[in-house]
This record gives structure tokens, C-alpha cells and sequence, in this order.
């Protein structure tokens, strides 16, 4: 299931940055903290208002960013 609709980005929360939820926890903090080896069990105590499909958002995002078109020049 597509759980995109979770990432918010609001210019007047965290300067604009990919957040869960309109709640100042970035993408990219979580991101760190699993990349760190921190299991999403230890994430989700780590940060008590992040629900397990808030995990499945932030990894669905990152994969979309690094999924980017390849432009080849002649």
C-alpha cells in the first residue's frame, strides 16, 4: 500500500523539508537513524509519535528520490 500521503513538506515546518505528518520529524531523521542500524522498533520508541506506516512513508520516499531519469547527451 501507498502511504506517500504522510510525507508533508510545509514551508513553515522544518524550512520546508519532507516531514511525517506536519510533525517536525524530518524524513531524513528517521532515514539517519535506520541507516545508523537502529531496527524500526527502536525508531518508533526512539520517537513516540511516528506509527509504523510513517516508517513504510519515509522508505517509499526515499526510493522515489533516488529513482531519477537518466538523460543521455549525443
Amino acid at each position: 500500500m501507498n502511504e506517500l500521503h504522510r510525507i508533508t513538506i510545509d514551508a513553515e515546518i522544518c524550512g520546508g523539508r519532507p516531514c511525517i505528518r506536519g510533525l517536525r520529524i524530518r524524513v531524513k531523521d528517521v532515514l539517519d537513524l535506520l541507516a545508523a542500524g537502529a531496527s524500526r522498533e527502536e525508531a518508533l520508541e526512539d520517537y513516540p509519535y511516528l506509527e509504523p506506516e510513517d516508517i513504510v512513508a519515509v522508505l517509499q520516499y526515499a526510493a522515489r528520490q533516488s529513482d531519477h531519469r537518466v538523460l543521455l547527451v549525443a
